[in-house]
């Protein structure tokens, strides 16, 4: 338990240093910075009051990953959201995506990360997020539907990131995703810089797109789309067929290398995970640092663990993070350490479901 409570402090410093660094990326967007400094403070207060609830006993992490929808409109290869849950008509009501959020903030969580599906599949959502601006939302996007009221939104409220997926330059983007995708991301791309937006690029990192997508050439190429925030993914191998695509130990090695030099010359964010994860202990799953919950309620310690003991269509989200699954996972150190890459939780699947079997 001490070695998990270190781990938050360690996360929660991090996170402070993480907008200090957006503060200054964003110093030439005097809106947007303020909207950062307005951050910290709200990091503090938010970080006080996860504390006083770990006092009376309950664990509130400072990251929720909130997958609002399984419908998307791409079928890319290799996507883990489809492959573990399909869409279906079972979806947490707009209501309930309302107080799941009411009830994240008033337990102190800093954090959203929208995903899917494609999330602005629902853009009641963008409604919802409007109304909490103590909150930052990282809003995961194929990019495919950011119309003008997106835009709008985007950039009258600064604490709604869009983070847009690329797969590599176009060969590479259009392979996955579907042809003319990365000409239509390249002119959002374009049109959110002339609207002085902040916004971020997901890079989900293959063997096969390493290359490509680390070279300096196709970095600096988004930072003059005006990329102000990198996001890069090792890909972790859901789907079959698709095991050739895992970073080889040589590529695991450059890509520290590469960040730190990225980090030292570009005006932008650049995170790694799970490399970042190593600088605060491990792997963050399960509570030590966020869950996950997916779009029909089920509270999950991890994108990549499909694995619940609770749903938020009948508890309360103090309630449900107090699970005895999470706890369980947390209580395993050998389930937060560093393995050779991908999720540590979907390597050990068999040992999660056995603990969620053991409830």
């Amino acid at each position: 338990m001490k070695k998990n409570d270190s781990k938050r402090n360690i996360l929660n410093k991090s996170l402070k240093i993480f907008f200090k660094d957006a503060l200054r990326i964003a110093v030439k967007n005097p809106i947007q910075a303020y909207y950062f400094l307005r951050t910290l403070l709200w990091l503090g207060k938010a970080a006080r009051l996860r504390s006083k609830w770990k006092k009376q006993g309950f664990i509130v992490p400072p990251i929720i990953i909130f997958s609002i929808t399984n419908k998307c409109d791409l079928k890319c290869r290799g996507c883990y959201a489809q492959a573990f849950h399909p869409p279906s008509e079972k979806e947490l009501n707009d209501k309930k995506l309302r107080t799941i959020t009411e009830q994240a903030k008033e337990l102190g969580v800093s954090f959203f990360v929208i995903a899917g599906g494609e999330p602005l599949m629902r853009p009641v959502m963008l409604d919802i997020m409007k109304d909490f601006p103590e909150i930052i939302f990282l809003v995961f996007t194929n990019g495919l539907l950011i119309d003008g009221k997106a835009i709008i939104t985007f950039k009258s409220h600064k604490n709604i990131i869009p983070l847009i997926s690329l797969e590599g330059n176009k060969e590479d983007t259009n392979s996955r995703r579907g042809k003319g995708t990365f000409e239509k991301l390249e002119k959002t791309m374009k049109m959110m810089k002339d609207k002085n937006i902040f916004f971020g690029n997901s890079l989900t990192l293959t063997k096969p797109n390493f290359n490509t997508i680390m070279n300096e050439y196709y970095i600096k190429k988004l930072v003059d789309y005006g990329c102000k925030f990198f996001l890069f993914l090792e890909y972790t191998p859901i789907e079959k067929g698709t095991e050739d695509w895992v970073l080889n130990v040589e590529q695991r090695a450059e890509m520290i290398i590469l960040l730190s030099k990225y980090r030292e010359k570009y005006p932008a964010l650049f995170i790694g995970i799970p490399w970042d994860e190593q600088g605060v202990g491990g792997c963050l799953s399960a509570g030590r640092g966020f869950v996950h919950i997916n779009a029909s309620g089920d509270l999950e310690p991890c994108p990549f663990a499909p694995f619940s003991d609770t749903n938020l269509r009948d508890s309360s989200l103090i309630k449900a993070l107090q699970s005895d699954f999470l706890r369980s996972i947390r209580q395993i150190p050998e389930l937060a350490m560093e393995n050779g890459g991908g999720c540590v939780l979907w390597k050990e699947r068999e040992l999660v479901q056995s603990l969620l079997k053991n409830q």
